[in-house]
């Protein structure tokens, strides 16, 4: 069995531009490795650094227009690594950044899968809402991911984990507030002008002190790809909880609801709203995901009421039809990338628990992060 190097916890606290420096100094190599391997792609699709930095400064004002802050975050972290600024924003925005090039050559991104899962209270054996993903991505990031604590005096705190020098992908925060992202594509990708990139409209969400601004962030951003987003917000009343998943086109949302309290989703349109109105363009790079969220939700359906974070991780580990499976060992995509499920990750929101283990096909070793829940918070977003 293979050993990876568990996720860096980085803790940030202070201004935007502190906080940067801070994670930039810390996730200084991770974010080289990174930026260096997503700045080869661009590079392949005909992208030089000069245009790269060219792109990258042209989404600085819908980054700037959705929240100034994250713009100066992320001049911290450049400040912090000692790498530019478009390497910062490459990390932030890679989907669109590499989407958009491929698409001048008619080709499309390499995708990014994942299978997320979740159980409401009800459904879990302590009733404690529960929620977790695996990650599939480039077989690299399982050496670039990190873990971020931030500690913020206007809002709730935040653990993330996310690829260093990036500002979210998946976490939870202080008011219980969960978050996970997976791939979706579809007919209208790529084709609009302007919209925020996905990891900035994440890091709002987990910046929420109530569902509502969570789905309010969703709802009402626009978007430059598709993508999936499950939002959960555990409360400390009676155990309660609520969530609902959310897939995205560029120019509309469709929103789905946990069946029985279990809700599962891979990467592919599942909405009959969305798949009357989208052409899902995913499957086809993505295969295995009409049967992943299938064997998943088979395995956790019928523990309904007795759920616990140890059955998600079964779950999530599933070999079944390898390497095509839930949990994914390194290997080709369709587009001769290597890939693989680059982190298993779980979490109980409600009393700020996430698990994180890098390469988990290879490699069962998980770390606990924690984050102290804001109790009064949770009371109030249960009243």
């Amino acid at each position: 069995m293979a050993e990876y190097a568990p996720f860096p916890l980085i803790d940030l606290s202070g201004s935007p531009r502190e906080r940067g420096r801070a994670h930039g100094k810390a996730a200084a190599d991770r974010l080289r490795r990174g930026a260096k391997m997503y700045a080869e792609s661009l590079l392949k699709s005909g992208v030089d650094w000069a245009e790269l930095e060219h792109r990258a400064e042209a989404l600085v004002p819908s980054i700037e227009k959705f929240d100034p802050t994250y713009i100066e975050e992320m001049r911290g972290i450049a400040e912090g690594a000692n790498e530019p600024f478009a390497a910062v924003v490459l990390m932030n925005a890679r989907t669109e950044m590499v989407a958009a090039a491929r698409q001048e050559q008619e080709a499309k991104q390499v995708p990014d899968g994942c299978t997320a899962a979740l159980a409401l209270p009800e459904a879990s054996a302590d009733g404690v809402l529960l929620h977790g993903q695996n990650w599939d991505w480039r077989a690299e990031c399982a050496e670039t991911g990190v873990i971020l604590r931030i500690h913020r005096d206007d809002g709730p705190d935040i653990l993330t984990f996310t690829e260093a020098g990036g500002l979210a992908r998946s976490g939870l925060n202080s008011a219980g507030i969960g978050l996970t992202a997976n791939a979706l594509q579809c007919d209208r990708d790529y084709t609009r002008g302007s919209g925020v990139p996905l990891p900035f409209i994440r890091r709002k969400v987990l910046e929420s002190a109530y569902l509502a601004n969570a789905v309010h962030t969703i709802m009402s951003t626009p978007k430059l790809g598709s993508n999936h987003m499950a939002v959960s917000h555990a409360t400390v009343s009676g155990g309660g909880g609520e969530a609902f998943g959310f897939e995205c086109a560029p120019d509309d949302t469709f929103w789905l609801a946990p069946e029985r309290g279990l809700y599962v989703h891979a990467n592919h349109w599942i909405a009959d709203s969305a798949r009357a109105k989208v052409k899902d363009t995913g499957l086809a790079e993505t295969p295995c995901s009409i049967y992943r969220d299938k064997r998943v939700r088979d395995q956790l359906s019928p523990k309904r009421g007795k759920l616990t974070l140890d059955d998600f991780r079964s779950a999530f580990f599933d070999d079944w039809n390898s390497p095509w499976s839930v949990c994914r060992p390194p290997r080709l995509n369709t587009r001769g990338v290597k890939t693989a499920t680059t982190a298993m990750i779980l979490m109980r929101p409600g009393e700020g628990h996430l698990e994180a283990c890098p390469m988990p096909s290879l490699n069962k070793r998980f770390t606990t992060y924690g984050l102290t829940p804001d109790r009064t918070a949770q009371r109030q977003a249960a009243d």
